[in-house]
């Protein structure tokens, strides 16, 4: 079992920008950010998170927690599975404690396997050799720690002796089971590059071949902590150089970032052996950067830049795409001197939208009529992805790359957030404003409790039920703690702001008894009631509440 003081140590790092920004694209919106909802089919940004409350709402769904809950969501994690998920994250070492309640000693397997492979890699000639041949040196090897992984034996000979179980081994990826029930090291005569999560933990491993083995490259298979759609080799290095330059490189190898961060492009990361994928995306626009995708220049490339380009232009990101030859890579340029003319390329890509439009284009036969027609309709549906002022300004781009007239190129625009028809909701601000200033400072609730009821709020009576419940994490008051536009009073606002509400409340109550069928006796008596207090609120006066 893991540690409970480990667990609330863990919390006390916990930053809820940090972890919905892992998962989502944030925007910045007034004192909060806001993204696209995740648990339901969202179109419009309507999840809101709250830096200073360490929590995040879904106004659309009602959704709503603090980090914990918003990774147990949308991992489907147990809360064990995500307090390792987020210690991951943050680099943060749990305990555990065993049976007797000891605490239990913190593994490390992957941290130790790592340092296996890299005292290997200095009695290996062959990897020696062609590290050396491709260009990197010594102080890229010690920064990047590349390693060595020796025959299954020798790994399951190491892993058995330093007192690692082979259910720890599976669980971390570094050895499988075969059909036939026995194991093997995964990463066996190999170059080894360890990888890291954002905040610089060991979660997996890639591998190159030096030996013929039928795949040149592996990575480790997916485990609770290496998920490939979820990282970006390099990027622990890389992030402060994204920050600082405001610009990111997206390679597609190991090398690749090697050599360009040995030649000084240190904002160079790569995808694993994936295409960049929409789960990349919020880790890739930390920092709002631009993007700059440096893809081959074969069909396999440009069709993964594209899918990128389209992918990134449709979110709002910016970038472009620089695209090599098939016999010259970002790290063959590097090791052949070319840094300058990389430098030159990274500094002019093609733009996102522009490249889109072209490559789209050219799938098509622009001299058969149906063709051009196929290319229209798909350039179209692809700048209708776009927000509409941006899709109108490239509509003649499309069309001058088709030839045809610019009318025939049809832009839908984006439908309003508020949709027609839709069932308007009534608000009393002055309410929602006793409600969250009573939700921020509970301490004003005694003081008030004895003047309102729940029957006296005629809008809000349910989220004061639940305030006075103290259902404070129902999604109907985390909405009203999100919200901007409600104030929050201090003990003289809020004073003032509830004897101009009961002032309300009692003169509405004054004319109702006017106007019943009361006998003369209990209406006359009710009214002096009701008129007294009415004068001590004129006085600035709170006032008990009675049926």
């Amino acid at each position: 079992m893991i540690d409970n003081n480990s667990i609330e140590n863990l919390k006390t790092r916990l930053d809820i920008i940090d972890v919905v920004g892992h998962y989502m694209e944030l925007k910045k919106s007034g004192a909060n950010w806001k993204c696209v909802c995740p648990f339901h089919d969202d179109s419009n940004p309507s999840l809101v998170v709250s830096p200073s409350k360490q929590i995040y709402h879904c106004f659309s769904c009602g959704a709503g927690g603090d980090s914990i809950k918003f990774v147990m969501e949308y991992e489907k994690l147990t809360y064990p599975e995500t307090i390792e998920k987020l210690a991951t994250m943050y680099n943060f070492s749990l305990d555990y404690t065993q049976s007797d309640g000891k605490i239990k000693e913190d593994r490390k397997l992957l941290e130790n396997i790592n340092m296996f492979f890299k005292k290997t890699l200095d009695h290996k000639k062959e990897a020696l050799e062609y590290i050396k041949n491709r260009g990197i040196g010594e102080a890229s090897v010690e920064k990047f720690e590349l390693g060595y992984a020796p025959s299954s034996p020798e790994n399951l000979n190491f892993l058995s002796s330093s007192g690692y179980t082979i259910s720890e081994a599976v669980e971390t990826g570094v050895v499988g089971v075969g059909d036939n029930g026995r194991n093997y090291a995964r990463f066996i005569e190999r170059i080894t590059f360890p990888i890291r999560s954002a905040s610089g933990k060991i979660v997996g491993f890639g591998g190159r071949t030096i030996s013929g083995h039928q795949a040149k490259y592996v990575n480790s298979p997916q485990t609770k902590l290496f998920n490939k759609s979820y990282l970006l080799y390099g990027y622990n290095f890389a992030k402060d150089s994204i920050y600082q330059n405001r610009a990111v490189i997206v390679t597609e190898g190991y090398l690749d970032v090697i050599m360009l961060h040995q030649a000084g492009f240190t904002n160079a990361v790569a995808t694993l052996g994936t295409a960049l994928t929409k789960e990349h995306i919020p880790l890739i626009s930390r920092g709002s950067p631009k993007v700059i995708l440096a893809y081959d220049g074969d069909n396999a490339g440009v069709t993964a830049a594209l899918k990128a380009s389209m992918m990134l232009s449709s979110v709002g990101i910016d970038g472009g795409v620089v695209l090599f030859g098939a016999s010259m890579d970002p790290a063959d340029m590097v090791q052949s001197g070319q840094s300058d003319r990389l430098n030159k390329l990274f500094r002019n890509p093609q733009p996102f939208i522009e490249f889109s439009i072209e490559r789209i284009v050219k799938k098509f036969d622009l001299h058969n009529p149906l063709e051009k027609q196929k290319a229209l309709e798909e350039g179209s549906i692809y700048l209708r992805t776009l927000p509409s002022s941006i899709a109108s300004s490239y509509a003649g781009v499309l069309s001058g790359t088709l030839n045809i007239n610019q009318n025939l190129v049809k832009v839908q625009t984006h439908q309003s957030n508020r949709l027609r028809g839709e069932k308007r909701v009534f608000e009393d601000i002055l309410e929602l404003t006793i409600i969250k200033t009573l939700l921020t400072k509970p301490n004003f609730i005694d003081t008030l409790l004895d003047t309102i009821d729940v029957n006296m709020f005629k809008t809000h009576n349910m989220e004061l039920l639940l305030l006075l419940q103290n259902e404070k994490e129902h999604p109907n008051l985390q909405r009203i703690l999100l919200r901007d536009d409600i104030k929050i009073y201090d003990e003289e606002d809020i004073s003032a702001s509830m004897i101009n509400f009961l002032y309300a409340f009692y003169n509405e109550e004054l004319k109702k008894v006017k106007s019943s069928n009361m006998d003369y006796k209990n209406k006359s008596f009710t009214m002096r009631k009701i008129q007294d207090k009415i004068m001590k609120l004129r006085q600035g006066k709170l006032v008990k509440y009675e049926e």
